[in-house]
């Protein structure tokens, strides 16, 4: 089946300020944000029409303009509301929402202090990440040879377009092999994150999760943890070594686009998902449908 690109679809995108066709949703070839990275991004879901946990994606949206030195020129209400109003022309449902802000093509050089901020916002279908029939028999991973950077050589904390040019790297390498995703080590050699979701381990009824101070602490992340305390289960955040691997009963991955998806395997490690897995699946599958549908 032929991919529909992602340039030419029937849809609306909202951009700096309007809601355009399309097709329409143009940028030049020398905006800064493409040849300089100067661009941050949110990755959100839309449940039954509605945006899981919108107002903490766009908190996090000025944060990353912050920590990437500009600021966001409409108000955190001015995108909730386009935010809701996309996904709404893009036809309700389930869908995955794109807010991305960038600096413009006023400026070509590393310095773009006076170039012009841009914002869009973009709704699609998207299915569940890996297919819902197998999920858990559980994923495979391979281990990454890019590390998360040190936080004090890069801006860890933003959801920053440039900080995702080694997981584009390394999951294709993965796919290459055979393999759903990569799991990566920080600088230090400890385990970190995937290539776009935060990762998870069980070991005598307990979770296990890396300390998120050189990757994002993933708004899913928090919910996951969230729920699984609500259950009565401990949640440890602390740093694990690889070596640690082979020690660990369960693992899964969590994420905007992963939600909630169990691993089989991590390199030379296996794992069997299980009851810890399957209830995190449960509850966070509970937690994102809007209330009135649950009611």
């Amino acid at each position: 089946m032929a991919i529909l690109p992602f340039d030419d679809r029937d849809g609306f995108i909202w951009m700096d300020g309007k809601i355009i066709p399309w097709r329409e949703a143009k940028v030049h070839v020398l905006t800064h944000g493409l040849h300089y990275g100067s661009s941050i991004f949110e990755g959100e879901r839309a449940y039954d029409g509605v945006i899981f946990k919108s107002r903490e994606h766009g908190e996090r949206f000025r944060r990353s303009a912050e920590i990437m030195d500009f600021e966001i020129p409409y108000s955190l209400d001015v995108i909730e509301a386009a935010k809701a109003e996309v996904v709404r022309r893009n036809g309700g449902g389930s869908q995955y929402v794109r807010p991305v802000a960038w600096r413009g093509s006023e400026m070509m050089a590393v310095s773009a202090n006076h170039a012009t901020i841009h914002v869009a916002i973009t709704s699609w279908n998207w299915p569940s990440m890996f297919d819902p029939a197998t999920k858990m028999k559980g994923i495979r991973l391979d281990i990454a040879d890019y590390r998360r950077p040190d936080p004090a050589c890069a801006p860890a904390q933003a959801k920053a377009a440039g900080l995702y040019m080694i997981c584009t790297i390394s999951k294709h390498k993965a796919e290459r092999k055979g393999y759903s995703d990569a799991l990566m080590l920080d600088w230090q050699g400890r385990v970190a994150e995937c290539t776009g979701a935060n990762v998870f381990f069980t070991k005598g009824g307990v979770i296990h999760t890396p300390i998120a101070d050189c990757f994002l602490n993933g708004i899913t992340r928090q919910t996951i943890i969230d729920l699984a305390k609500r259950r009565g289960i401990e949640v440890i955040e602390r740093r694990i070594l690889p070596d640690e691997l082979a020690s660990f009963e369960e693992c899964f991955l969590c994420g905007t686009g992963a939600e909630v998806t169990p691993v089989a395997e991590v390199g030379p490690y296996t794992f069997k998902p299980g009851n810890i897995s399957r209830a995190m699946i449960d509850d966070y599958t509970a937690e994102v449908t809007p209330k009135s549908k649950a009611a």
